[in-house]
């Protein structure tokens, strides 16, 4: 059990300067947690397309076979302005026992790798971070630890977005999990309740440089999609609103007839994922897996079959 080491969710400690020593004051959830086979992420880099050095995690399944390929998950985080870290985290463990490898990176604009790194993406989002991911799934194959048959895609909000612009960009996956995301940037320059960072991503309003716009705009790309993608939204979110994002592109893939579906949640924005209610936390994470346990695992999942 790796309830102890690194893993492990946080805690509260004591540190006494006089002494030195370090005192745990709190172990949460431990009968919860003995009861689980925890796996402690690994820490790798990659070269991209450029020769720039990413940095990515990867949290593999317990009780990790060596001689076996397994199914990847490629988990691109939000933002697009933060960073993953090794760390503990829930829904990384939660795949890895369900049989996954899960790939999580920090592509070119993530934080804490200086500011040239994170600024390199102003103008061209989504772009070359795309190129970083690719570069890490293939890192990962060379490596012969993932079926190339067998690739997932998942990600929110700036994950969602380079989720979508992946499936646009590629036919390499079996199956795709889009959340809160963008697929219409005009749409969501003109109804989305966040500003802070358009003046860095387009250099003028959409009826002022339309091409820019439509260029960057998965929505502009959808006959392109040929993966089965999965669209998940809250149905008060503000931030990326559902018609500029997952709710028009799925929209646009019914009517070309591809493989598809959306789960909504009621009353919820776009903090689902962390401060939605419960239930329907677990539900989405359920709906997560499930997506790619039929599509990468070929598991008879008739929850989302076409009527």
């Amino acid at each position: 059990m790796a309830t102890k080491g690194k893993a492990a969710p946080r805690q509260l400690y004591a540190f006494d300067l006089a002494t030195k020593k370090l005192t745990q004051l709190t172990d949460s959830n431990a009968t919860l947690f003995s009861q689980f086979n925890l796996t402690e992420p690994e820490t790798i880099w990659y070269k991209s397309f450029d020769g720039r050095r990413i940095q990515a995690w990867i949290q593999r399944p317990p009780n990790y076979d060596a001689s076996k390929k397994y199914p990847l998950i490629l988990n691109i985080h939000g933002g697009p302005y933060a960073a993953y870290g090794f760390t503990f985290d829930h829904e990384f463990q939660w795949m890895a026992a369900k049989g996954y490898i899960v790939l999580y990176p920090n592509p070119r604009g993530s934080t804490t790798y200086g500011q040239d790194f994170g600024n390199v993406i102003q103008y061209s989002y989504p772009g070359d971070d795309y190129k970083d991911l690719m570069a890490g799934v293939d890192e990962l194959i060379k490596r012969g630890i993932v079926d190339p048959a067998k690739l997932g895609v998942t990600g929110g909000r700036g994950g969602g977005i380079l989720t979508n612009w992946v499936v646009t960009h590629t036919d390499r996956f079996q199956a795709a999990v889009s959340q809160r995301s963008i697929s219409d940037w005009a749409a969501f320059r003109c109804t989305a309740d966040f500003t802070l960072f358009q003046p860095t991503w387009f250099k003028a309003a959409p009826w002022q440089d339309e091409a820019d716009f439509k260029a960057r705009s998965p929505i502009h790309m959808v006959e392109k999609i040929r993966t089965p993608i999965m669209f998940i939204e809250g149905e008060q979110d503000m931030r990326t609103p559902p018609t500029a994002g997952g709710e028009a592109l799925f929209r646009a893939l019914k009517y070309l007839k591809r493989p598809t579906a959306i789960v909504q949640f009621p009353g919820e924005s776009h903090e689902l994922s962390r401060s939605g209610k419960p239930s329907h936390r677990v539900e989405r994470l359920q709906h997560i897996v499930a997506w790619f346990d039929k599509y990468l695992l070929n598991q008879p999942v008739t929850a989302y079959d076409s009527n």
